[in-house]
């Protein structure tokens, strides 16, 4: 691969991040210098820019999985353009698209700064702390699960009260769960193509990198309990799926397939791996289908379903549908983007773009089956 070509993704992703900073809160103090209010007052032309860097982000996935099956791009190639894409957007704006980050911080801030219970005092409770200004689920309870809110710990005590140290720390945490679910996909499927497919779709990206969701952290636990239960280490298997659903319970849905996986193990009989990595992606699917009815699709939840999406490549319609959902998933961002509010048509607007590049994908993918086997 050329030193061009990684050059112009590296200027792209630094461009990207530089971008996000356009979308920074009127309300968070901490970063009132960075402040400028374009991306609310000028939706438009935040829109087009949006919409081009996610084309942009799409053109080089799709030149990365073409290097990689041609050869062109081996494991350190790959390492290499992991590490650029992390630097690049390691201290990009978090709640350029989502405001999660900030739920993160102030559920931590209520359980190991005021040592109260999460899951009973919600964050508006404390009515003089500076984070409810620009946190946006300040009235709930902890939405996730204890082992969250355990490993939560870690990135808010290393910022010592300092609100900007604590941001980044989770930010960091949740790329380091990134990088070592890129780990765990290597070592079940020791295919450099999985690890691009993954590691470098836009949409895993972004939502790890520069939103910084916690997705990534309980795939990693579910993925490393994939590989134990490959080595037939059942208990740690066991442990590490049981600690991904105390993370954010939508893996929960993979219960009866890893309980599956351990009866055949403890039965002494060969663990169909193929089988059972496309039922768990056709589990997580299905629950990623299923969220709107708690509340709505987020584009992070396809996390669910790519981490086991990339360990079977060789499936095409698997593979072109999970690159069509994500660009169409990111695509969704564009309607509240644009008219800055979540109502009137927003939602029919969020649910035309998260489809309609995949209809146009199947439309495709079967017209050109039905017109090869007439010419049989």
């Amino acid at each position: 691969m050329k030193k061009l070509f990684l050059i112009l993704y590296g200027l792209f992703l630094l461009s990207f991040s530089i971008f996000s900073y356009l979308f920074v809160d009127p309300n968070l103090i901490y970063l009132s210098n960075l402040y400028t209010g374009f991306a609310f007052n000028n939706r438009e032309i935040t829109t087009v820019i949006y919409l081009i860097g996610i084309i942009i982000f799409f053109i080089f996935y799709i030149s990365f999985i073409q290097f990689g099956r041609n050869k062109l791009l081996n494991k350190r190639g790959v390492v290499v353009l992991i590490t650029i894409t992390t630097l690049s957007l390691l201290f990009s704006y978090p709640a350029m698209l989502s405001y999660d980050i900030f739920n993160y911080i102030s559920t931590a801030k209520v359980a190991f700064f005021y040592h109260e219970n999460p899951y009973i005092i919600m964050p508006i409770e404390f009515i003089n702390d500076p984070l409810l200004s620009f946190t946006h689920a300040a009235n709930k309870i902890a939405l996730y699960g204890p082992f969250w809110i355990l490993l939560s710990v870690i990135p808010f005590s290393l910022g010592f009260g300092n609100f900007l140290i604590i941001l980044f720390s989770f930010k960091f945490l949740n790329i380091l769960f990134y990088i070592g679910t890129l780990y765990f996909i290597w070592k079940i499927s020791k295919k450099n193509i999985s690890l691009i497919i993954f590691g470098l779709n836009p949409l895993v990206i972004i939502e790890t990198m520069v939103s910084g969701h916690n997705d990534t952290v309980m795939m990693f636990l579910a993925i490393a309990s994939l590989f134990f239960l490959i080595k037939k280490k059942i208990w740690s298997g066991l442990l590490t799926i049981i600690l991904s659903v105390l993370i954010k319970y939508s893996t929960l849905f993979l219960i009866p397939i890893y309980f599956y996986g351990i009866f055949q193990i403890i039965k002494n009989k060969n663990l169909n791996i193929e089988k059972f990595i496309y039922f768990s992606a056709i589990s997580m699917f299905l629950i990623f289908l299923l969220s709107p009815l708690r509340e709505e699709i987020y584009p992070w939840y396809a996390i669910w379903f790519l981490v086991f999406t990339a360990l079977i490549p060789e499936k095409k319609i698997i593979f072109y549908l999970s690159i069509s959902l994500s660009f169409g998933l990111l695509l969704r961002y564009i309607p509240f983007m644009f008219l800055g509010t979540h109502f009137e048509i927003t939602p029919v607007l969020k649910t035309l773009f998260l489809f309609f590049p995949s209809l146009i994908l199947l439309i495709f993918f079967y017209s050109k089956k039905i017109l090869w086997s007439r010419n049989i």
